[in-house]
């Protein structure tokens, strides 16, 4: 008997695939229990279009990421920062301070090195999953 697994199921599969069990393991176990449903031809056409959709979503969503991570790799970005007459800065520069500079990037997607001295320096930005962006931060001497 064919089923759609809506949950991942131990040594079966992930959730979304199409596998075949025994009958009384599928309508006495996995349907009742909301593991599965029952793999008829047009449910599993309507499973397939589905994935087909989703697929497409996923890739222009990466595309839409990629064109992001381009634009945010071409741009500099300067923070001005109190400075110590040692040279070292009072506190360290933050994504929070790195995200007020880039508008709509929220601050838990930037990964900050520890900066504690004026320089030149690379900030990881997330734009989506797996698809990153380094952006240069300069960070001089406020006046």
């Amino acid at each position: 008997m064919k089923i759609i697994l809506k949950k991942e199921v131990a040594n079966l599969g992930e959730a979304g695939d199409i596998v075949n069990v025994k009958a009384g393991y599928a309508l006495n176990y996995l349907v009742p229990q909301g593991f599965a449903t029952v793999g008829t031809p047009s449910a599993i056409k309507q499973h397939e279009e589905t994935i087909r959709q989703r697929a497409h979503k996923e890739a222009k969503l990466v595309a839409d990421a990629q064109a992001l991570a381009a634009s945010l790799e071409k741009k500099a970005l300067k923070i001005a920062a109190k400075v110590g007459e040692s040279g070292k800065l009072y506190g360290a520069v933050t994504a929070a301070q790195v995200a007020e500079l880039l508008e709509g990037i929220d601050k838990k997607d930037i990964t900050v090195p520890e900066i504690k001295e004026c320089g030149e320096f690379e900030v990881k930005v997330k734009c989506y999953k797996g698809v990153f962006a380094n952006v240069k931060l300069e960070v001089v001497a406020a006046e």
